[in-house]
């Protein structure tokens, strides 16, 4: 499709004199009205004319020069159809050619991308919560890799704050209570309940857990930091748990901790910029500059201790020395909206001009239906047990259609798995999410499931092309591209995959590419339902079956892109 895109680009440029920068295409609301349209509006001006009388005489200007597109004056727009034959081959043979690295591009050659996400809680365990951040995360790095960034994706684990003073302090009074080592995350969730539970009647609880994080703070080598070493490691080994189960890997791990010896320079060189003050003996920056009535940015406490936004400072700056990115991506939720809004207000009293390369990917809340998820409370519901659950409905299914399945097991994983990722990423992420079973796992509508059904019931028709003899027969055979035009809709969806991938992520916005590939299952699975792809003469049937290799192979480059598995056989 771009092919075409530029041919027309510099058409128009040639015949008006505007830089086909410029020029911008869009997709006509009718797909009988043409592949691309031109508004003429912004002509209107500088040529001083109507609209409707600039396309008219473009159009007869362009058709001149075309050889197989045609341009039609349809009031104040010009709309183009390309010749289907031109079309279906550039499209299907680009798709086929190009596999999971379908859409890749140089526009990110030699430029740093970001992405801090997942960034789950020590000692805390991961819950649907944390799903959003790490699905969200792992998608946009995948998306800047294949066009050309270089990303660097970060797991910016919470390892440090007063969280861990009174952990420490709940392992020194009912330690013998649970076994840590055997079940880390619960035992230690267990105990941060219980510390809260009583700690309200137990005022000497509070006061053990802030000795023990000045000591942790204090870098002093004793039990404080190897306990907190212990609930670490064991911490990340459940974690990694999940994350394999999900696809998802990270360039970097680095905690709070990992800045732990920034956090001085850190204050130094924000004082240093003249922004801080005193406040009750807290070191603080007013940020009332930036927005009225915004609350100011603590970054030291009356006791000397760093606060999350110390550290968050300290991560900043490092990145930027280490990484000099084109953009920071915190792919963090909504709940935290102030919190980066007033690092960005401290970068923007700093007067520092890559400010505006940070940006907070914010995204709606995962809910249950009957309410908001808390680990302090202990409402929460394990992201391990929702992933076993899918699976396990998965696996029903399967039994249930498909009985003799083979890898069956590794099917309801990929299934169970793959419908709560795409269940999260087809909604704008700004949304609240609530978690509902019965939409998840469903294998028609806008679901994961049928999105890989598609992919598989298309692998299914070139199996049975293969094994019928079919695609042997059709290997001397000239594909007849311009039958396709009953398929115009599946070959423009097909063509339309780049730009999906680059505005998911321009935008950060992953359900781009997931409507995109809703879009294009309906489209394919619309088109052959009505038209056979074996059986018709060898010219008819090799682009039949070049269509749906194509379609298929966008379909699994998608899905890829989210981090869904695309089994063959469902």
């Amino acid at each position: 499709m771009k092919r075409f895109a530029d041919e027309i680009r510099a058409a128009i440029a040639a015949a008006t004199g505007i830089d086909a920068a410029a020029v911008r295409l869009e997709k006509p609301r009718d797909i009988a009205m043409g592949d691309f349209a031109f508004p003429c509006f912004v002509l209107a001006k500088e040529l001083k004319q109507a609209p409707p009388a600039i396309a008219a005489d473009l159009a007869g200007k362009l058709n001149e020069d075309f050889s197989n597109i045609q341009a039609v004056a349809t009031g104040p727009y010009l709309n183009f159809k390309v010749e289907v034959a031109a079309l279906s081959q550039a499209v299907v043979e680009g798709a086929i050619a190009g596999g999971n690295q379908y859409g890749q591009s140089d526009e990110g050659a030699g430029r740093r991308v970001v992405i801090d996400f997942s960034s789950p809680n020590i000692a805390k365990p991961m819950h649907v919560g944390h799903l959003r951040s790490t699905i969200l995360g792992a998608s946009l790095h995948r998306m800047h890799a294949l066009l050309g960034y270089e990303p660097v994706g970060i797991n910016h684990i919470g390892d440090w704050g007063s969280q861990f003073g009174k952990l420490v302090a709940a392992i020194a009074r009912w330690g013998d209570t649970v076994d840590i080592d055997a079940d880390p995350i619960p035992a230690l969730l267990k105990l941060y309940v219980r510390f809260h539970d009583e700690a309200e009647g137990d005022p000497t609880l509070e006061e053990e857990a802030r000795t023990a994080f000045r000591e942790l703070e204090s870098g002093v080598e004793g039990d404080v930091r190897e306990t907190w070493r212990k609930i670490t490691e064991l911490s990340l080994a459940e974690f990694n748990k999940t994350y394999e189960r999900l696809g998802v890997e990270f360039d970097l791990v680095r905690g709070e901790a990992w800045y732990e010896d920034k956090l001085t320079s850190t204050l130094d060189r924000i004082e240093a910029s003249g922004v801080t003050e005193e406040s009750d003996g807290a070191t603080i920056v007013d940020l009332t500059s930036i927005r009225k009535k915004m609350a100011p940015c603590l970054l030291k406490k009356t006791d000397g201790t760093t606060l999350y936004a110390t550290r968050d400072m300290a991560a900043l700056f490092s990145r930027h020395d280490e990484f000099d990115f084109h953009r920071l991506l915190w792919v963090v939720g909504s709940d935290q909206n102030l919190h980066f809004e007033q690092l960005k207000g401290v970068l923007k009293r700093m007067e520092l001009p890559w400010e505006p390369a940070c940006e907070h990917v914010s995204f709606g809340m995962m809910r249950l239906p009957e309410g908001k998820l808390s680990t302090r409370a202990g409402k929460v519901v394990f992201l391990g047990d929702v992933l076993d659950r899918a699976v396990e409905e998965a696996r029903r299914t399967i039994a249930e259609k498909n009985p003799d399945l083979a890898n069956a097991e590794l099917v309801a994983e990929q299934v169970g798995v793959g419908a709560i990722v795409f269940n999260d990423l087809k909604r704008e992420r700004i949304k609240d999410v609530v978690f509902k079973w019965d939409e998840v796992l469903s294998f028609e509508g806008e679901t994961g499931p049928y999105a890989q059904y598609t992919f598989a019931r298309m692998q299914s028709i070139l199996r049975k092309a293969k094994a019928s003899g079919e695609e042997a027969a059709t290997t001397g055979a000239a594909p007849d591209w311009s039958a396709l035009e009953d398929a115009r809709g599946v070959i423009l969806c097909l063509g339309r995959y780049p730009d999906a991938i680059r505005t998911a992520a321009a935008e950060a916005e992953p359900s781009h590419l997931t409507q995109f590939i809703l879009n294009l299952c309906r489209e394919t699975n619309s088109w052959y339902a009505n038209h056979r792809v074996l059986g018709e003469a060898p010219e008819l049937t090799a682009a039949r079956l070049a269509l749906v290799e194509a379609a298929s192979s966008v379909v699994r480059a998608g899905l890829t892109m989210l981090g869904v598995p695309a089994p063959q056989e469902m």
